[in-house]
């Protein structure tokens, strides 16, 4: 058997994989059909021909780039590009390559229609966004292949790709369906990033900013911002891979078949061409010929939806699974699979907790939340830090977030493949954290922290984990309730698809607690902007003061004074305990015996779910 100690993976480069694949294995009373394991082509294929560097030489790091006097090039390391060889060089795509994970949601691939958790994994197979994240979190050129930003940070002109051909006849890409897709997101308001698009495309018609974009010719646009934009939180909302991806479709698909029609059988432009779906069980793809980037070496791509771990790791001994996600516990048993491989990433994700209700002011159009209720135990009824009332929903939080055992939760349900951490966001950028964000286990003080704020006896809560993938969510969630019950308060646990919840999460309607991991951030501002009222996704937690130091730190461009308000900002989260973190955990994912485990992510930004199944050998 060939294996790799996932413990020394942690220790190897960053650049490792994020493959999964499995099959739909049946268990219980939400069994569906298995599907019979594919032979496949077992035949070395050849290595791809170097890749052609396209783009210019730009500033490295997408939120410490200088513009200089004149319009600068701020073009991160040119991404690979053709990696296509002669036909003879290499056998035609062969085999499938199933992937299970445990919900993807229904199929719908219009940027309208799309939401979490299906985002990542269209991004992850028909999509391709302007841009990529690189292995050191700088912006590289995808569907883009050149920008410039002016030296004032308020004019970027983009320049696609050309030549790029979308899905099932529809043509080549031009900046025309590029802007009509990104407005699509912007008007869909599903993604988490949604406002922030309309904010920097000017789709929002914000008359105090001024934001606009024009389109100059058959490939180029240009987005005047009307304020300066850190150049990290543009490269997050416009690339490939994790949560808040975007990509390109065709218009003309759109207005032909109308949205409905063309979401089910998108015409967009990755390596992977959606044929055929069924909601709940799988999403079925063809290999893409002569795509720009890389054709794909499997014929077939199936993201299988299976909810059971068991299930799935039943699916990955018979054989049925090519990878799948996993949960930490179940390694010994992968590793036993004859010719697996386990691989590693590390900081995969962080796990958080979000107190929702926090709704103090007014939102985006100047009213009065509507869903407002302070009579919850961690809601302030007066938004006045300084106020009794204030300091009561604090230490409410608090208490909750010292009944905690961060360590031993990550001892038992993630194996020891994590840290525990307190504030999230911050996971890659540890350096520039405040050694102070951290919350020691203490139930016995817990227990006295309710009673000083007035609920000697506890409360309830309604507490929902948010499935997107990762490793071991609901356990934790789950052992969540455990420490809070023990301190004295009634957990209800609301087990609902992650799509059935994120429409209340997002009309601020929720009114409980959820679980929620999300990826690495490139900068923690990012992260930051969840709080603010203009942020079409919410965490729970919006004040005046929030955003305030969000506004100012913004728009800034110097890096000194961005890492200053994110710390300013970051450290009154912490002084309130608005929201909190538990744990970061590693990425370890099980290769089956018929894939080349030698092959690296398309998009470092987040590496919790698979990218770059296109470039998965046969072994």
């Amino acid at each position: 058997m060939s294996r790799l100690n996932p413990r020394l993976i942690r220790h190897l480069p960053k650049a490792i994989v994020l493959l999964f694949v499995a099959l739909l294995f049946a268990c219980g009373s939400s069994a569906t059909s298995i599907p019979a394991a594919s032979s496949g082509s077992t035949s070395p294929t050849a290595v791809p021909a170097a890749p052609k560097a396209k783009a210019k030489a730009p500033a490295k790091a997408a939120a410490t780039a200088v513009p200089s006097k004149a319009k600068s090039a701020a073009l991160p390391t040119a991404m690979p590009k053709a990696t296509q060889v002669p036909a003879a060089g290499r056998a035609a795509p062969a085999g499938t390559l199933n992937y299970g994970t445990k919900e993807t949601g229904i199929f719908q691939g219009h940027p309208k229609q799309a939401s979490s958790p299906r985002i990542q994994f269209l991004s992850a197979s028909i999509g391709e966004g302007l841009v990529r994240v690189a292995d050191d979190l700088s912006g590289a050129p995808q569907l883009a292949e050149a920008w410039e930003i002016s030296d004032d940070f308020l004019t970027w002109t983009w320049h696609i790709q050309p030549g790029v051909e979308f899905h099932k006849g529809y043509g080549a890409v031009t900046a025309e369906d590029a802007v009509y897709s990104l407005k699509m997101f912007y008007e869909g308001a599903l993604l988490a990033r949604a406002g922030f698009i309309g904010s920097y495309m000017g789709f929002d018609e914000d008359p105090e900013i001024g934001a606009s974009t024009t389109i100059l010719d058959d490939l180029t646009f240009e987005v005047f911002t009307g304020e300066p934009w850190v150049p990290a939180r543009v490269y997050e909302f416009l690339r490939t891979g994790g949560g808040v991806s975007n990509w390109t479709v065709s218009k003309k698909q759109s207005e032909e078949l109308g949205i409905e029609k063309a979401s089910v059988d998108i015409a967009s432009t990755g390596p992977w061409e959606v044929t055929d779906h069924s909601s709940g069980e799988f999403w079925k793809f063809n290999a893409v010929q002569d795509h720009w980037r890389q054709t794909p070496y499997f014929d077939e791509l199936v993201f299988w939806t299976i909810p059971e771990e068991s299930a799935r790791v039943a699916g990955f001994q018979t054989g049925n699974l090519d990878t799948f996600a996993m949960d930490f516990d179940s390694i010994p048993t992968a590793e036993k699979v004859e010719g697996a491989v386990m691989k590693g990433v590390p900081n995969a994700g962080q796990a958080g907790i979000n107190w929702y209700g926090q709704t103090y002011g007014v939102d985006r159009d100047g009213n009065e939340y509507e869903h407002y209720n302070c009579e919850q135990a961690w809601v302030s009824c007066d938004a006045d830090i300084n106020s009794k009332e204030w300091a009561d929903a604090v230490l409410v939080r608090k208490a909750m977030n010292i009944a905690i055992d961060r360590q031993t939760i990550v001892d038992t349900l993630l194996s020891g493949y994590g840290k525990p951490q307190s504030l999230r966001d911050w996971m890659g950028h540890e350096a520039r954290a405040n050694p102070d964000w951290n919350y020691e286990y203490d139930p016995v003080k817990a227990k006295q922290m309710l009673d000083e704020a007035g609920y000697p006896d506890g409360f309830s809560i309604t507490l929902t984990p948010a499935i997107r993938g990762a490793p071991a969510e609901v356990e934790t969630c789950q052992s969540l309730a455990q420490y809070w019950e023990a301190i004295g308060i009634s957990v209800n646990i609301q087990n609902v698809p992650y799509a059935t919840i994120r429409p209340s999460l997002i009309t601020r309607k929720y009114q409980g607690i959820t679980c929620l991991t999300v990826g690495v951030r490139l900068t923690p501002l990012i992260g930051a902007s969840n709080y603010p009222i203009t942020s079409t996704y919410s965490y729970g937690t919006h004040h005046p003061k929030l955003d305030d130091i969000f506004g100012r730190a913004a728009v800034q461009v110097d890096q000194k004074k961005i890492e200053a308000g994110e710390l300013e900002f970051y450290n009154f989260m912490w002084d309130n305990a608005m929201a909190a973190s538990i744990y970061v955990h590693e990425g370890v994912w099980p290769i089956g015996p018929r894939l080349d485990p030698n092959f690296e992510p398309a998009d470092f930004a987040d590496v919790r779910t698979p990218t770059n199944f296109e470039s998965v050998r046969h072994r």
